[in-house]
């Protein structure tokens, strides 16, 4: 079933592609490709000979000068194809977030403690309002009061909801999302038309996307090759009437657009927007080209401990007991302490209890009370109606509470609590009446395959560099655990900006990810700024990439998928060229051999006739485009490589075939159309 809703929408898309083409045969909007507008404007030349074959002045073939107007239609008609292609999965992906865009009716909350029900499209900045369990949010906004679950699916894809809570760093809504249990009151911070979701429409769908730098330098580098080689097309009238060779209009033009780069030219736009369509896909929403292309050029990436690279929450790592106290009865002392303790921590204490052997029937939570943790006593626990007392807390005031019972201090608890903080982790004593039992190691858990992914980083040549509020001891550990490059201990707002132009003074990229007010003005200040969709309003205007899923490693793959789409335009760009080369010994020769019979010795390819050595070139420059669009939707795959390495093998590739391919190809084509008797 899902096989054929993907086929129905590829057809939907290539016959709307198909439609597109054609309309972009409008001359205001080719000449946004001058590569392109040299062969419309090639075309509106052969077509006007085919109908009038002297109106230039010598007579001409009026079949030819049909034969050669028809590919080049069909060679801009396939450069068009593979734009539309292009925009045509971008409007695609629009139309599903437009159908998560409903006219919903907001409750406003006036000043007289009333409300007034709006239109979703009539609220403004500023205005507050109240959405209960159920319901959906109207529009973008932070939350002021209120703590719920909000089902983000209709735009990340997510299906399990997420907290949002007032304060903090994950205070931010997104119109067309639903709370789904408690309420949560809100402050509207996007007028109409300006939210996240319509920006996303717009820009998913290309309406405001705009060349890149690089886009814009290789676009000036086509249109000087385009101008050399028209030059070098009319220089070859004086030169070819001067050596006695008529060199007929038609010719003329199928030599320049053979010429100049329109495979490339054909393509560029294309390669472009499918590379921010593959960063889309990947739930990450980019304001603009340039992050994308930035992206690939990454020098240093600069991520936070907590939540990116380490799971943020001390979870229970391993049971220390202390002096001659049996393992099994500080586990099970563990594990009571933990029976109303419904934080991470607690629940991870349960968790590795049960690995280690305790059973079910150890959890007798109706005979017990539960003792909270407080900022006075440290400690959090279980009392049972048998009188036991069992306690986990900080160590001293561990100690301090045994004390108060008569009991004692083991000798080696200082030594073994002193190891675990040296090894980056938090020391939990467990006391049962008035004796202490040992210690609960809690550890902020290094996410697995990071080191694996920080040393993929690595042979891209991009340095990392972890920043913590950890003290140095503790930072050491976990970077040398993630196998960051560097790392920088308590951390500060301004020692992230700080750090990031430091490393743009010499010359470096930078990414950064973040989700919170204070790293706004980092997020701002990098090259590459990926901030979460959970995080500040703050965090999200100030960045270039937003990440849906709010997923902080991602900034990996989107560095990855950067490199990509650079590395598909130069290799795209150099096959475009390197094509050249065999089209000129194709077309040249043709064109002199007969009155210089000399110039056969460069027709290699042994073609049949000039006409046929003229026609096959201009239809291989033609099919070519059509043939490597997949190529530039998908583009190449990137491995992580030297740059050196990576460079020659794509000049193997891309440059040495892009030769060899048309040598082939144009010598199939010319036995064809002998065959059909067509020259």
């Amino acid at each position: 079933m899902n096989s054929e809703r993907k086929s129905s929408l590829t057809n939907g898309l290539v016959k709307r592609a198909i439609v597109d083409s054609v309309k972009k045969l409008n001359p205001r909007a080719m000449v946004k490709n001058p590569v392109m507008f040299v062969v419309e404007v090639g075309l509106l030349v052969t077509l006007i000979l085919t109908f009038f074959p002297s109106i230039f002045g010598a007579e001409s073939n009026p079949f030819y000068n049909g034969i050669v107007s028809v590919i080049l239609l069909f060679t801009i008609l396939f450069a068009n194809f593979a734009e539309a292609l292009a925009e045509g999965r971008g409007k695609a992906q629009a139309e599903s977030l437009k159908k998560t865009k409903q006219d919903l009716i907001a409750r406003v909350l006036l000043n007289d403690g009333s409300f007034s029900h709006v239109s979703s499209t009539d609220l403004k900045k500023g205005d507050i309002i109240v959405v209960e369990a159920g319901e959906f949010i109207a529009g973008d906004g932070e939350i002021i009061a209120g703590l719920a679950s909000v089902d983000e699916s209709a735009i990340t894809g997510e299906s399990a909801p997420v907290i949002k809570e007032s304060g903090g760093d994950f205070n931010s809504v997104t119109g067309g999302t639903r709370v789904v249990s408690d309420s949560l009151t809100i402050r509207i911070t996007a007028n109409p038309g300006e939210s996240f979701l319509d920006r996303m429409i717009s820009l998913v769908e290309g309406a405001t996307r705009q060349k890149t730098p690089n886009e814009i330098a290789l676009n000036t580098v086509l249109v000087s090759l385009t101008l050399i080689f028209l030059i070098v097309c009319i220089t070859l009238v004086p030169i070819s009437s001067y050596v006695g060779v008529i060199i007929p209009i038609a010719t003329l033009v199928a030599l320049l657009v053979c010429l100049i780069p329109t495979t490339i030219g054909g393509l560029l736009s294309a390669i472009g927007i499918a590379g921010m369509d593959r960063v889309t896909k990947f739930n990450v929403i980019a304001k603009s080209g340039k992050a994308v292309e930035a992206a690939g050029d990454i020098n240093t990436i600069i991520l936070d401990k907590t939540g990116t690279i380490t799971y943020g929450n001390r979870m229970a790592y391993e049971f220390i007991a202390v002096n001659n106290v049996k393992p099994i009865d500080l586990t099970k002392a563990a594990l009571l302490s933990s029976l109303h303790d419904e934080t991470p921590e607690g629940r991870s204490v349960i968790e590795l209890a049960k690995k280690l052997g305790m059973k079910e029937m150890e959890l007798n939570i109706q005979e017990s009370v539960g003792i909270e943790f407080n900022a006075q006593t440290r400690m959090s626990g279980t009392d049972f109606q048998d009188g036991l007392k069992v306690r986990k807390g900080a160590v001293d005031a561990v100690k301090e509470y045994v004390k108060q019972y008569g009991g004692s201090i083991p000798s080696d608890i200082e030594e073994k609590s002193r190891t675990i903080a040296s090894e980056g982790g938090t020391p939990l004593a467990v006391a049962s009446g008035n004796q202490i039992l040992g210690l609960i190691y809690l550890k902020d858990t290094v996410k697995a395959g990071m080191k694996e992914r920080f040393e993929q980083l690595r042979r891209m040549g991009i340095k990392t560099i972890m920043c913590t509020g950890d003290n140095p001891l503790t930072a050491a550990t976990i970077a040398s655990e993630a196998g960051v490059d560097e790392f920088i201990a308590e951390a500060k707002p301004e020692d992230k900006i700080a750090l990031i132009k430091r490393e743009q003074a010499v010359g470096k990229l930078v990414a950064m990810t973040g989700d919170g007010t204070n790293d706004a003005p980092a997020l701002a200040q990098a090259d590459v700024g990926l901030a979460m969709n959970s995080g500040t309003v703050a965090a999200k205007e100030a960045a270039n990439m937003v990440d849906l899923d709010s997923d902080p490693t991602k900034i990996i793959e989107v560095v990855g998928i950067g490199k990509q789409l650079l590395m598909t335009r130069g290799a795209l760009t150099t096959f475009s060229i390197a094509n050249d080369i065999a089209k000129y010994f194709a077309i040249i020769p043709a064109m002199f051999m007969v009155a210089i019979p000399e110039m056969s010795a460069l027709n290699i390819m042994n073609l049949a006739t000039p006409q046929s050595a003229i026609l096959s070139a201009l239809i291989f420059n033609a099919l070519i485009i059509p043939l490597l669009i997949p190529l530039a939707m998908k583009g190449i795959k990137y491995t992580p490589m030297k740059a050196t390495k990576l460079l020659n093998r794509n000049l193997l590739i891309y440059g040495l075939g892009g030769v060899i391919v048309p040598f082939i190809g144009i010598k199939l084509i010319d036995l064809l159309l002998v065959s059909m008797n067509l020259v």
